[in-house]
């Protein structure tokens, strides 16, 4: 396997679990969650910190998903408790941790090249693909239980859930926590990747997941068998794909955002119906179970 292909492939096999996450929020819940740019980079601080400290890297990166899911019920305590916009909520909380990650770092950019990771004396690409896995079956499972089906329905139509007698609020709340700690935890593995964190590395997360669902959707939405984590997993790559290619063609790094914007403009263009969220059967039955649960 070339060197080109190998590396996008680990990147993809990293940024997927942050494009599960975001597809929590923009897909299921309908939230658009800015603070996801903050969280990476919370989940790359908090665990190049402790590992720094000595602490088992495995373990830094449970801590540093646990950091992202309170920066997630920030964000949905602003919103539901506060009532403060959606948009606005996630604002705050990018805006918040940017000067919170500074502290946890105390400097703008810190080294792991000298410590053990979870990467160290071990195939790097055997070990990003385990940790994919996991998270896609996780990822899977919970949202064929009650609580997802009620996740789903929260984003879908909120007055129905309502109406069950659940309180959407906590489902909100729940729901950004979890988007954010997977994207933390994205980030953290991240770190122990390159060997390093930067205060700047999740710059463009939320932009870079939303066109990579967005392209995933786009092209293979009429395909019954790929799930939603399939679906992140295959657009990532592709839009890890179109970024490498873009600068093996002599774009300047510069203009990666640039091409991000592009071809988010262009996946949206081609696959408008493919954002909201559709009613599957299973969604249905399960939406159905609750309810019969509920009158018992």
């Amino acid at each position: 396997m070339s060197k080109f292909l190998l590396g996008i492939l680990q990147q993809s096999f990293i940024f997927s679990i942050m494009v599960m996450g975001v597809y929590i929020t923009y897909r299921i819940l309908n939230f658009p969650d800015l603070s996801a740019d903050g969280s990476f980079t919370l989940g790359a601080s908090v665990s190049a910190v402790l590992i720094i400290k000595g602490v088992n890297p495995h373990i830094s990166l449970i801590i540093a998903m646990l950091a992202g899911g309170m920066a997630g019920a920030v964000t949905g305590f602003l919103n539901v408790k506060l009532k403060i916009k959606d948009i606005l909520s996630g604002i705050l909380v990018m805006v918040g941790l940017y000067s919170i990650n500074l502290r946890v770092m105390g400097v703008s950019n810190l080294s792991l090249f000298n410590y053990d990771t979870i990467f160290s004396n071990k195939d790097s690409m055997i070990m990003n693909l385990i940790i994919l896995i996991l998270c896609a079956v996780l990822f899977t499972l919970f949202f064929k239980t009650k609580l997802g089906y009620v996740m789903k329905g929260t984003g879908d139509n909120e007055n129905m859930i309502i109406s069950l007698g659940l309180d959407t609020g906590k489902i909100k709340i729940l729901a950004l926590s979890i988007s954010n700690g997977m994207i933390a935890l994205a980030g953290g593995i991240l770190a122990q990747y390159q060997g390093f964190s930067d205060i700047n590395m999740g710059t463009g997360t939320v932009v870079m997941g939303l066109a990579s669902i967005v392209l995933a959707y786009s092209i293979f939405r009429n395909i019954p068998f790929l799930n939603a984590s399939v679906l992140c997993i295959i657009g990532t790559f592709l839009y890890r794909t179109s970024i490498a290619l873009s600068l093996k063609l002599g774009f300047n790094p510069s203009d990666l955002k640039l091409i991000s914007a592009i071809i988010v403009v262009i996946a949206l263009t081609f696959g408008n119906e493919s954002i909201s969220l559709k009613k599957s059967f299973k969604f249905k039955r399960g939406l159905q179970g609750i309810f019969q649960s509920k009158i018992s």
